[in-house]
């Protein structure tokens, strides 16, 4: 059974840092590509930062050069490193695995598989 499981999430205030990981179980995590994306109330699910299958990484506009995403490979668990959070981050962020690298930047529809999500909350 595929699981993603996401942890790491909190409150935090303007300028802090967090580091999500997610946790991968039931297929070869290595084979795939993996992504983070983020809803907040009210607007769509969007695409933060994907992962090729060893360290191709690429990241939406907003967040470059504040967060980094990297993976572990033996110890199936994918990252996120949030620095200078700003309250715009405040949402919902999930992780998911493509099995398909060609997957365009925040496409949902290739991913595979998707974890439940942890949310994150940063205050001014």
């Amino acid at each position: 059974q595929v699981r993603l499981v996401e942890s790491g999430g909190g409150s935090v205030q303007a300028g802090g840092s967090l580091r999500l990981s997610c946790a991968a179980s039931g297929y070869t995590y290595s084979n795939y590509c993996m992504g983070w994306f983020r809803q907040s109330p009210g607007k769509e699910r969007e695409g933060v930062a994907d992962i090729g299958r060893i360290s191709y990484t690429r990241y939406t506009d907003s967040v470059k050069g504040r967060f980094t995403i990297s993976r572990d490979n033996a110890k199936n668990t994918l990252y996120l490193q949030m620095n200078s959070l700003e309250p715009e981050d405040t949402a919902m962020y999930y992780c998911a695995a493509a099995r398909f690298c060609t997957v365009v930047f925040g496409m949902e529809s290739g991913y595979n598989y998707w974890g439940e999500g942890t949310q994150v909350t940063v205050s001014s």
